[in-house]
């Protein structure tokens, strides 16, 4: 079997040997600087090591592992436009360097490629997994506009953020790891089972991920610090703070970032005491744990030797930066 690391070399060759039009240039150029733009390559890494876990031969999962990437990088191009944002992964985002209307038609491109991709799993296999595909990228637009409705309500419960981001950002996770479980020929069962294992692994990444816009540090989250609270984001932090916090702490909660008076350090500071405040840093961390636990126990109970989910294990590890 092959590690994390030979199994993401893998797929960066296969991804660099797909020939894309030339013309128009303006439709495919952009979808070549998204594509090399760096990134994780985390749901293709994971649909390839479920696949192989499972005993399937890798080379056949390549193309769907493809068409996964193509997906991901197709919602970050429309994301970037819907959120005007300029950078993407520290370079200029296709939105900033080609344009609105060029990001909106090399996005589209994008996603029916991923489609185009698929065509080359196995016949058998292709039906099911058409099926899968689709209603993980149908989940993933439905996140998306709840994130969006968001921003325009006053009152969101957490319950209501955690369904968010399990559409926005885990279903996508989920559904590489049985796409390549499906590929691999594991059982109805054990393909539930690695979806189960890949949505409370994204749960725990988003959660995470969220904590450390307030609570990291640079080198570790790769931009600055407080992005969330400034923006007046409705994170987990902001939602568990203002479901226990006095109506006092809740107009903090809900003005701070609007406060001309207060430079960005202050306004985070500010924030971050009501946080402290009620806890929420350990309640958070709390979730993270559970989460990520649960996603490695049912790594046990495949039907399917231990050491074949060692690989899967450090996968886990690896995205939420634990100790082995």
């Amino acid at each position: 079997m092959r590690n994390n690391e030979e199994i993401l070399s893998l797929f960066e060759n296969y991804l660099a040997q797909i020939q894309l039009p030339e013309e128009p240039q303006l439709l495919y150029q952009p979808i070549l600087y998204a594509m090399s733009g760096g990134g994780k390559r985390i749901r293709p890494t994971l649909l390839l090591l479920c696949c192989e876990a499972f005993g399937g031969d890798v080379r056949e999962a390549l193309s769907a592992a493809s068409a996964v990437e193509m997906f991901h990088n197709f919602t970050l191009l429309h994301d970037d436009i819907m959120d005007n944002a300029l950078v993407r992964r520290g370079k200029p985002s296709v939105f900033a360097e080609w344009g609105e209307n060029v990001a909106i038609l090399s996005g589209d491109a994008m996603m029916i490629y991923a489609y185009k991709l698929l065509r080359n799993v196995p016949e058998n296999k292709l039906p099911r997994i058409i099926g899968i595909f689709t209603e993980m990228a149908l989940q993933v637009c439905e996140g998306q506009q709840y994130d969006m409705d968001f921003e325009q309500r006053q009152k969101v419960a957490v319950a209501e953020y955690m369904n968010m981001i399990e559409l926005k950002t885990s279903v996508l996770l989920a559904g590489s790891a049985m796409i390549g479980a499906i590929l691999g020929d594991a059982s109805e069962d054990d393909c539930r089972k690695i979806y189960r294992y890949a949505l409370e692994l994204g749960l725990a990444f988003q959660l995470q991920d969220d904590l450390l816009d307030s609570y990291g540090t640079e080198e570790v989250l790769g931009k600055k610090i407080g992005g969330d609270i400034l923006e007046g984001k409705k994170t987990c932090l902001m939602l568990n703070a203002m479901s226990r916090a006095t109506e006092e702490d809740r107009e903090v909660l809900r003005s701070t970032h609007l406060d001309a008076s207060l430079t960005n350090e202050e306004k985070i500071a500010r924030v971050k005491e009501v946080y402290d405040r009620y806890d929420v840093p350990r309640m958070i961390n709390q979730q993270i744990t559970t989460r990520f636990e649960r996603a490695l126990s049912i790594l046990s109970t495949l039907d399917i030797p231990v050491e074949r989910t060692v690989y899967l294990k450090e996968f886990a590890e690896n995205l939420m930066g634990r100790e082995k």
